[in-house]
């Protein structure tokens, strides 16, 4: 049995959906379960145990407010370490395989130089250095899980978006369809990435753990882009989709003209050839345009033009 916690999130929406398509058995959970109080993990975990033992924990639960975490740092490590460092212990305690996703803001986004003299993705081994309250907590919360069971994946991701919660792509949507004119930011690069195509690798994980050897993976489409870029990929994939009917102007600022509470990495693209070298993973991770083309145009595509 398959436990997703965070299940009716974002993330965890997609994640339900998959295992629904695929007939895999899971339960999934919200606030119904509280991640920060372990007794109350431990008591799920045996009332579960009497129909069907919990073999892997998914936790898609987390704090994602990366501005308003900044004022408030207790809350944003409650969700992002206790609570993940709790379910890595119960893993640990049920002889359960843990799933965790974490983010590309556990690096500084200065970037490293690779052989060639130019700044390199960043792959699983570097050192990461958050600059900001989110970013710490969720290193604190890896460094939790790995301390606290040795099976257990931790997937970091970046840029995500997809049709069941507050993201990038549907923030622009919305705001093209009503403003005459947009600036976005257009020093900041990273790798947009689709939360069905991070479902799908976690899917494959469940289903070959055998050809997977634990520890720290980078998932997220293939490619990079900057903020202001993608901006202007989804309006062109919305006007052809008929998503975006409305005239509007997108301009390029500065991160110093668009100032916010928390620093975000300048550079953030992550290296992804670990998870695909792996057997079962080729091709699941197509490019950020492509996946943005199929999202555009995806049925599910809820938000009202207005």
């Amino acid at each position: 049995m398959i436990w997703i916690t965070g299940a009716h999130g974002m993330l965890g929406s997609e994640l339900t959906k998959l295992c629904d398509r695929y007939h895999i058995p899971y339960i999934g959970t919200g606030h119904e379960v509280d991640i920060l109080n372990y007794e109350s993990l431990q008591i799920f975990a045996r009332q579960q145990a009497q129909t069907a033992r919990i073999t892997y924990i998914v936790n898609c639960a987390a704090y994602t407010a990366v501005d308003k975490a900044e004022s408030e740092a207790d809350k944003a490590r409650s969700i992002n370490e206790v609570g993940p460092a709790n379910l890595a212990k119960l893993a640990k305690d049920i002889d359960a395989i843990l799933i965790h996703i974490s983010t590309d803001y556990v690096f500084d986004g200065v970037g490293i130089i690779g052989n060639d003299g130019a700044v390199r993705p960043y792959v699983e081994d570097d050192p990461v250095n958050p600059q900001c309250v989110y970013g710490k907590t969720k290193a604190a919360g890896e460094k939790a899980i790995l301390h606290a069971t040795d099976k257990a994946y931790i997937f970091r991701t970046s840029w995500l978006y997809g049709f069941d919660g507050k993201n990038f792509v549907m923030t622009m949507v919305s705001l093209m369809n009503k403003k005459d004119a947009l600036k976005v930011v257009s020093d900041q690069r990273g790798a947009p990435t689709f939360c069905g195509d991070l479902a799908m690798i976690i899917i494959q994980t469940l289903q070959n753990t055998a050809d997977a050897p634990f520890g720290i993976y980078h998932v997220c489409n293939t490619g990079s882009t900057t903020w202001y870029e993608f901006a202007l990929a989804i309006q062109k994939e919305g006007v052809a989709s008929g998503r975006i009917v409305h005239d509007c102007t997108v301009q390029p600022c500065t991160t110093a003209e668009y100032p916010v509470k928390a620093k975000r990495p300048a550079y953030s693209v992550l290296d992804t050839a670990k998870i695909l070298a792996l057997p079962a993973m080729h091709n699941l991770l197509p490019s950020w345009q492509e996946s943005l083309h199929h999202f555009m145009n995806d049925k599910r595509f809820y938000l009202p033009i207005s």
